[in-house]
């Protein structure tokens, strides 16, 4: 809630003036980046309750259309975008670019498998895809837990936090889907 009213220095974008100034567009696909991803969190926590997915299919699938669209289009380019911004120098841009790469292929190859009818697939790469939407939870907690045991400087943070906000759950999602299919 920071960011609204919409402002050009606030929270995050104060340490990014550079960018805000520099590139006209910035400041525009940093808030597209903001609210379409805060609407995937939102969307992706009832695509997996199976209150909604066996009661109520048809707002499953009607989230499900709205979580891809916004990904693909939205949340997943913008991030893209960003990434090459981000701070903390190489590691973390390369970090957040394979982020968002990934992001869009798991989201757009879950959504060729539902056309193809392929359900459990389907479910393993959208599981995929929200492990990567999860990232802006899990980066900010990494973030607190880091800093607060360890002290970095900034930038290191940036660094560390690039990588632990994604990896870790896409393994963990990967392991999920590995016990699975042997349930």
């Amino acid at each position: 809630m920071k960011y609204f009213p919409i402002s050009s220095n606030v929270a995050f974008l104060q340490i990014k003036q550079t960018e805000v100034i520099e590139i006209k567009s910035y400041l525009f696909i940093f808030y597209i980046h903001v609210c379409s991803s805060i609407f995937t969190l939102l969307a992706g926590f009832t695509q997996f309750n199976p209150n909604i997915l066996k009661q109520f299919p048809s707002v499953h699938k009607w989230i499900g259309k709205l979580y891809v669209f916004v990904t693909l289009v939205l949340a997943s380019p913008s991030g893209f975008f960003i990434g090459i911004f981000a701070n903390g120098g190489f590691y973390s841009k390369i970090s957040f670019v394979i982020l968002s790469i990934l992001w869009f292929y798991f989201t757009l190859k879950g959504f060729i498998l539902i056309k193809r009818n392929n359900i459990k697939c389907h479910k393993a790469f959208m599981m995929r895809s929200f492990a990567l939407t999860f990232s802006a939870v899990t980066l900010r907690l990494w973030k607190v837990i880091i800093v607060s045991l360890f002290h970095p400087a900034p930038m290191d943070v940036y660094q560390i936090i690039a990588w632990l906000g994604w990896v870790p759950n896409l393994l963990f999602i990967e392991y999920c889907i590995f016990k699975q299919k042997y349930k």
